[in-house]
């Protein structure tokens, strides 16, 4: 099965990682998770409702919705601080990326193990941008919101489209499908990876430069 990938790009500050990353990734959990399962058989069963919550961004003209878990949230978090400290650390290259992957397990015979299979990745390249007084940043702030809505814009008219997601399970394979360690949500099985690096193309740079420039001249 080949999964579903995208590929996102966003130019940010180092203080907007974080807010920039969670707010795209956080829109996804929100649709990719249910309520939970309440199975009355193997076969039949109800679900719950999912709480949901806006954030204000503190970095960035932003807002956004999420699942009101908490733990999911927790987990969300701790996943990208990693990525975050990483691109942000003093002898960091200044870009490199972050993947969501929703993923399904498969028995496998024996004796081999379970296969995890992914069925829908979506990566954030990110590029951090070194800005030299309030104004400017001020300036960004409001760049980075309206790049984000275009992001968020993108993820729902993908979203919407009829592509592969796994069919609803019995309960004895429900684990296999949906993370239900969660109390009050059940999102699809996911992981966050990620990489520092330079970028691989040389012009890169120079795009980055020359839009950052643009901006600020407005």
């Amino acid at each position: 099965m080949n999964a579903n990938t995208q590929v996102l790009e966003l130019n940010v500050e180092g203080r907007q990682v974080d807010e920039a990353v969670l707010s795209l990734f956080h829109t996804l959990l929100f649709h990719r998770s249910t309520g939970k399962f309440h199975y009355k058989n193997d076969n039949t069963y109800a679900v719950g409702t999912i709480g949901f919550q806006d954030v204000d961004c503190d970095f960035i003209d932003f807002t956004y919705v999420r699942c009101s878990s908490e733990q999911l949230d927790r987990s969300i978090r701790r996943e990208v601080s990693g990525f975050c400290e990483a691109i942000r650390a003093p002898d960091a290259p200044p870009s490199g990326q972050v993947a969501l992957e929703f993923y399904q397990r498969k028995r496998g015979r024996w004796p081999f193990a379970t296969e995890s299979i992914p069925w829908e990745v979506w990566t954030l390249r990110i590029n951090v941008v070194s800005l030299n007084n309030e104004h400017e940043r001020q300036i960004w702030r409001e760049k980075v919101g309206e790049t984000l809505g275009e992001r968020l814009l993108r993820i729902t008219d993908t979203l919407n489209r009829h592509d592969y997601i796994p069919s609803p399970p019995n309960q004895s394979d429900i684990d296999y499908i949906y993370d239900t360690n969660y109390p009050d949500v059940q999102p699809f099985l996911f992981k966050v990876n990620y990489s520092v690096s330079p970028p691989s193309n040389p012009s890169t740079t120079t795009t980055i430069k020359k839009l950052l420039k643009d901006t600020l001249a407005l």
